[in-house]
């Protein structure tokens, strides 16, 4: 548990609720206020009222362009006319680019090594000049800095950074309008200017309101920040868009006195919860942006019985990603398996086999035959099948069958 704050020093951090009200009348409208709505379905699994905010429906489909917005609009004219930099592993980096141009500001944006290209092409098209540089995001952020020090322009920073942070508190305001018996919110976190921002709006409307930080544990910069832990920051994850290893001075501040609790999560949860906004809310959504629901689908006992608010904060992710989630997921509930069978090289074992699944009712999705690489006897072959079954306890009948059947029958890597 996170301290909790007092009025009197809520009133004395970086960021005021004047400011994020301030923000809601500067960026209002040019962005989008996204339905909050119910999913009875999600509440039904995880045993409380469920609140999706789809941020992911924004025009950049991602929040962040709430904050660059509210950020580009306080330029003085000289330093429009000067133009901006930003460093983003992406949506920051569209928000920018989208009002930049909508407001004839020039933007340069530096974007690390492995951004997603879908990212990388969305930001082109609105007419930014893309710089690739840096293996991490920070080294992406140095760039930047000394790039805009060089061309003399104003570097508009993701997350640390007072009126950002006041622009993206403006999705809390509205949720807790829409919805005012909300007791919990669970926002993502990556350098913290959202759940800075939300929780400044949020507890300054409702002051006994929960914020919960959820952030990937291949990345958790701010969970170490606030609880004096030493976790590695590494490796690839779903959820690059929060993928930070330091976290902002302005926002450790504010989640240090203002949230409630900040969960870890793995990138099996984090697929988990992609896939289920997709085949349930039908809605894409990006790692960074299910990491709330990843949160709540790792310890649903700690959110029972209470009204939650989701942000879905973007939906920017590349279409063969999310072909990959889906399949780990069939594969993971046992609808979509790779089996290995130990068959006899005689004309009717494949045929026999194809039998015995149509009985099952498992469908056949690839067939492959194995006789040089493989190391069964001369006379055997190796018959590597992937099958759709309806769920786990299917799957484990098909197998069942098989094996009663005299099929040698195993799946590969658990022989």
């Amino acid at each position: 548990m996170l301290n909790q704050p007092s009025p009197s020093l809520e009133t004395s951090l970086p960021v005021t609720p004047a400011d994020v009200r301030a923000a809601a009348a500067t960026i209002r409208g040019a962005t989008i206020v996204t339905e909050c709505n119910e999913s009875r379905t999600l509440g039904g699994i995880l045993g409380c009222r469920v609140w999706l905010k789809f941020e992911n429906l924004q025009f950049t489909a991602s929040y962040k362009e709430r904050g660059a917005l509210n950020r580009l609009q306080a330029l003085s004219p000289d330093q429009r006319r000067r133009g901006v930099v930003a460093m983003s592993a992406g949506n920051h980096a569209q928000g920018v680019a989208y009002h930049a141009r909508r407001l004839g500001i020039p933007a340069v944006i530096v974007m690390p090594i492995g951004t997603p290209m879908v990212k990388v092409e969305n930001t082109r098209r609105h007419e930014a000049e893309v710089i690739i540089s840096g293996a991490t995001f920070e080294e992406a952020g140095e760039f930047a800095c000394a790039h805009a020090r060089t061309h003399d322009m104003t570097l508009i920073h993701p997350y640390d950074d007072p009126l950002v942070i006041a622009g993206q508190g403006t999705i809390a305001l509205e949720m807790l309008e829409a919805v005012p018996a909300l007791d919990t919110l669970v926002v993502p976190i990556g350098g913290g200017g959202l759940i800075s921002g939300t929780a400044i709006a949020a507890k300054s409307v409702k002051p006994d309101v929960r914020i919960v930080g959820a952030q990937a544990g291949l990345y958790p910069s701010m969970h170490n920040a606030i609880n004096g832990a030493q976790l590695p920051t590494r490796g690839d994850t779903l959820a690059e868009g929060i993928a930070v290893k330091v976290p902002g001075r302005i926002t450790t501040e504010i989640v240090r006195h203002l949230v409630d609790d900040i969960m870890l999560v793995t990138e099996d949860q984090l697929e988990r919860a992609v896939s289920m906004l997709i085949s349930i809310e039908k809605t894409v959504v990006e790692g960074a942006g299910a990491a709330g629901l990843a949160a709540m689908l790792s310890a649903p006992e700690r959110f029972a019985g209470r009204n939650v608010g989701l942000i879905l904060t973007g939906g920017n992710i590349d279409t063969r990603l999310i072909a990959s989630v889906l399949t780990r997921e069939l594969a993971r509930e046992g609808r979509l398996t790779q089996l290995a069978i130990d068959i006899v090289d005689r004309p009717g074992q494949l045929a026999a086999v194809a039998a015995l699944l149509a009985e099952a009712s498992a469908n056949i999705v690839e067939v492959s035959h194995q006789r040089t690489f493989s190391v069964l006897p001369a006379k055997g072959t190796l018959l590597e099948l992937v099958i759709e079954t309806r769920d786990r306890a299917h799957l484990d009948d098909v197998m069942a069958r098989l094996c009663a059947s005299g099929f040698k029958t195993w799946l590969p890597g658990r022989r």
